[in-house]
């Protein structure tokens, strides 16, 4: 497996936004205004601090209005657009947007979070054991409302718990990825597919998925409430 060379992200940015849309209206989630410009910057500017240099947006709902204001480049990044014409979920967002991309490892983002994971660290951390999908693991105080994630003393993998199955402190899954190409080569998928209950949950007994915790800044604008804090945390 080759050393990590890609600077290529996609981030899924499809999603309806059912629950914002008491207080954001007309515009798809990443979209939402924080501060006078909209959440997906904040994302972007993320990823050129730790030198990507092109971005898939995995786009559906709305996704003219992201196009409009973006258009192909966003100051060093360039842009490109997986247009899903039907919800494809999570997976099969990922496969089509994966098509558009030419390097061998690819970082996979949500267009509605932020989590300031140390993405140096994660690619290194992914290098080292050479496996084809590494992930990014959140400690909370009460897994409950997500669903929990173990691993071993190796970082690998060893039971995904389903949401309310488990209660208390732990960790979540962060919704960072790193994937390799040949994962879906190795398991091909239906068009339509979740990556999180089709893909990791029935193959990490199998195959050996690996996660890094981080303690890094993390907010969901899609609760009305965390929406409301991004406008006072995030400048």
């Amino acid at each position: 497996m080759t050393t990590i060379i890609q600077k290529e992200a996609i981030i899924l940015a499809g999603g309806f936004g059912t629950r914002l849309q008491g207080v954001v209206k007309d515009v798809p989630k990443p979209m939402a205004p924080v501060n006078g410009r909209p959440f997906l910057t904040y994302i972007l500017d993320y990823l050129i601090d730790y030198n990507y240099a092109k971005v898939i947006l995995s786009v559906g709902y709305l996704h003219e209005k992201i196009e409009e204001y973006f258009g192909n480049h966003y100051k060093s990044l360039e842009i490109d657009y997986a247009v899903e014409t039907e919800p494809l979920g999570t997976g099969g967002g990922i496969a089509y947007a994966m098509s558009k991309c030419s390097t061998d490892h690819i970082l996979v983002i949500n267009g509605d979070t932020m989590f300031k994971v140390e993405l140096s660290a994660f690619e290194r951390f992914h290098e080292e054991r050479q496996g084809l999908l590494s992930i990014v693991l959140r400690e909370v105080e009460d897994v409950s409302r997500y669903g929990s994630v173990t691993i071993d003393d190796d970082n690998t993998i060893v039971h995904f718990a389903e949401k309310g199955a488990t209660e208390g402190r732990g960790f979540i899954n962060g919704g960072v990825y790193l994937i390799d190409q040949g994962l879906l080569d190795t398991y091909p998928q239906p068009v339509k597919f979740s990556f999180e209950r089709d893909l990791m949950e029935k193959l990490y007994a199998t195959e050996p998925f690996y996660a890094m915790p981080s303690d890094g800044y993390f907010i969901d604008i899609g609760i009305p409430e965390d929406y409301a804090r991004a406008q006072v945390e995030l400048i």
